[in-house]
């Protein structure tokens, strides 16, 4: 194992041990009224952390919102305690100090962060995806923007990102309409059938625009 590694891997943990000494010495000097009131301040992160989890778009909100619950809940019920204990310890004034340093830091890591994005993301070179060219779909067959159709249904069904989601949004939108302006009265008869995420509507239309009825 590389030296900074183990370094840095001592140091974390003997920093947990630090923090368990004192969250335990915070503990026994708040007695048993001041655990119900981190008790009770605990549940109360915890049901914002799962409000904020649920507004997010992850595919499996329920699970997000228990991991964000729990996981706030004991991250601040922890923090109170640690910092009880620092008082205990090292006097109202020192602890004062030391949040305050703790505080600017992850704000100043914050700010560097943001700035680190954003001078990233004006410097960023944004390409094309593949296939997504405007004029892109009337290069296809209809039966190639057919399959197309299904292929991008299979894709989202497996719940992608965002970005890829979008993606595959404006591919589909492309590729219907590609298949309304060869033959609006067949892809009229495929949305009059149904016009499934599984059905093909090369199915109901036809490859020459200006045919503009029959089906191939």
């Amino acid at each position: 194992m590389p030296a900074r590694a183990l370094l840095t891997r001592s140091a974390l943990v003997l920093l947990l041990a630090v923090a368990a000494a004192l969250a335990a010495v915070g503990g026994a000097s708040l007695g048993g009224s001041g655990l119900v009131a981190v008790a009770l301040v605990a549940v109360v992160t915890a049901c914002l952390g799962a409000g904020i989890a649920r507004e997010g778009d992850s595919p499996q909100l329920r699970q997000a919102a228990v991991d964000s619950a729990w996981r706030t809940a004991g991250g601040t019920a922890a923090a109170l305690l640690v910092l009880s204990g620092c008082v205990v310890v090292a006097g109202g004034a020192v602890t004062a100090l030391l949040t305050g340093c703790v505080l600017g830091g992850l704000l100043v890591r914050w700010a560097l962060r943001s700035v680190r994005t954003s001078r990233t993301a004006r410097g960023a070179v944004v390409l094309p995806l593949p296939g997504t060219a405007p004029g892109w779909a009337r290069g296809l067959s209809v039966e190639a923007l057919g399959r197309e159709w299904l292929r991008t249904s299979a894709e989202l069904a497996r719940q992608p990102g965002p970005v890829a989601r979008q993606a595959l949004v404006e591919r589909r939108r492309d590729a219907l309409d590609e298949l309304e302006r060869r033959d609006p009265a067949g892809f009229a008869r495929w949305l009059a059938g149904g016009a499934t995420v599984d059905s093909d509507p090369a199915r109901y239309v036809s490859g020459d625009p200006a045919a503009g009825s029959d089906a191939a």
